[in-house]
């Protein structure tokens, strides 16, 4: 499994409290999982895609969104019928069009990868450096635990 159960619990404004039970990703976040993160390493790559109407579409992929949908810069597009064949400037394929992607094979060594591997051979940790509080955030933390040891000027 990629993810791990999560809780947090708030209080809102009227003194109710409130658990929120989520599941957190080897990419991070909540929203996006493994292949959407791949189909944005792709952006600045040569992909084909399928539609359900039959076309493959050949070109730049310019911008890759979230729900799959994909801009798409000097492209070819193939078909539906034999010999179609059509040169565009751009286009924009709808997620919900898509049967299948052709990705680079470049990608077979992005980093994304090496935190999966990570992620399941520490069980979940993430890796050194990540999660770190950095800039301000960091200086405050540091002061906090300077004083809790007595430390940071008397």
């Amino acid at each position: 499994s990629t993810t791990a159960p999560r809780s947090r619990s708030e209080v809102d404004k009227a003194g109710l409290c409130f658990t929120y039970y989520s599941e957190m990703s080897v990419v991070g976040n909540n929203r996006v999982g493994i292949p959407i993160v791949l189909l944005h390493d792709a952006e600045g790559a040569v992909v084909t895609v399928e539609t359900k109407r039959g076309e493959l579409i050949r070109g730049l992929l310019f911008e890759a969104e979230d729900m799959m949908n994909l801009y798409i810069k000097k492209a070819v597009v193939l078909g539906p019928t034999p010999g179609a064949k059509r040169k565009v400037e751009q286009v924009y394929v709808r997620g919900t069009e898509i049967v299948f992607i052709v990705l680079p094979e470049m990608l077979r060594h992005a980093p994304m990868f090496q935190r999966i591997k990570h992620w399941r051979k520490h069980g979940g940790a993430p890796p050194e450096g990540v999660g770190m509080a950095v800039g301000q955030t960091a200086a405050i933390l540091r002061k906090a635990s300077e004083r809790r040891r007595g430390g940071f000027g008397g």
